[in-house]
């Protein structure tokens, strides 16, 4: 894993998974609830920890992200900030850091936020901090991101691509290319190839004036793509879901900083 080590480059490199965390956690509130931004370590304990959009569980105390946030400061991608009533708060500064533009870096933070994932999950996730109206918008915001090596393919083109940022340590990469080393796409693409099944005929029930026979109505089946746009449908939702509760977390967390 190479990094822009010019002057005027991206100073990223690569994080522990804490980090990966709680700097993802700072972009997604910036982008998604401006008001409780810049946020304070309350705040960024309750995003961290929350049970939607992250990928692994974690449990991080008020310490631990206080411990991390003097890590992210050390790498000068968080700053410290004076809140109201001499609380302190934290922004990100993650557009320089990387080197990105306001799509890459909604892209880079779902990757932050959940890890490896499919094209499909990552634009309808990312689509919920910046408009990316469909998988040909993708495109060259992932090529841009592969060219600057913070992200990362994990199987080859095609559906069901799996990818991932570069922000890796290089045993966690290498325990993630283990994991994925038989990885197959979904089966979207084998099931079009398969013989629909035959609905059962129908029973027949004897009575003594039978009524007229109703139409019977031709059976439809739902091709790959059609379930690819429901799958995609169903993941935006949830990623909607997860937003108003990032909005309810957000005032609560405003709340407590006023009652304090």
């Amino acid at each position: 894993m190479s990094t822009d080590s010019s002057p005027a480059g991206p100073k990223w490199k690569p994080l522990n998974s804490r980090q990966r965390r709680v700097l993802g956690v700072l972009v997604e509130k910036a982008k998604t609830t401006p008001d409780a931004y810049p946020m304070t370590i309350n705040g960024i304990v309750t995003g961290s920890n929350q049970k939607s959009n992250r990928e692994p569980q974690m449990n991080l105390s008020a310490d631990d992200a206080e411990q991390v946030l003097d890590e992210l400061r050390a790498l000068g991608v968080v700053t410290e900030v004076q809140g109201s009533g001499r609380v302190p708060k934290y922004r990100h500064h993650a557009y320089e850091w990387l080197g990105v533009d306001k799509t890459e870096l909604a892209v880079m933070t779902e990757l932050l936020l959940r890890g490896e994932q499919t094209l499909g999950e990552l634009r309808a996730r990312a689509g919920r901090m910046e408009p990316i109206a469909d998988q040909a918008a993708l495109r060259p915001v992932v090529d841009s991101l592969l060219a600057k090596k913070l992200m990362i393919e994990l199987t080859p083109p095609g559906r069901g691509q799996m990818v991932s940022h570069n922000l890796y340590k290089d045993r966690e990469l290498v325990e993630l290319r283990a994991q994925l080393a038989g990885y197959t796409p979904p089966a979207d693409d084998s099931e079009s190839e398969r013989p629909p099944v035959s609905a059962p005929p129908p029973q027949r029930v004897a009575v003594s004036s039978p009524p007229a026979a109703a139409p019977v109505a031709s059976q439809k089946f739902v091709t790959p793509d059609e379930l690819s746009e429901v799958v995609v449908d169903v993941t935006e939702l949830r990623a909607e879901v997860a937003r108003l509760k990032d909005q309810v977390s957000a005032l609560a967390t405003k709340l407590e900083s006023l009652m304090s």
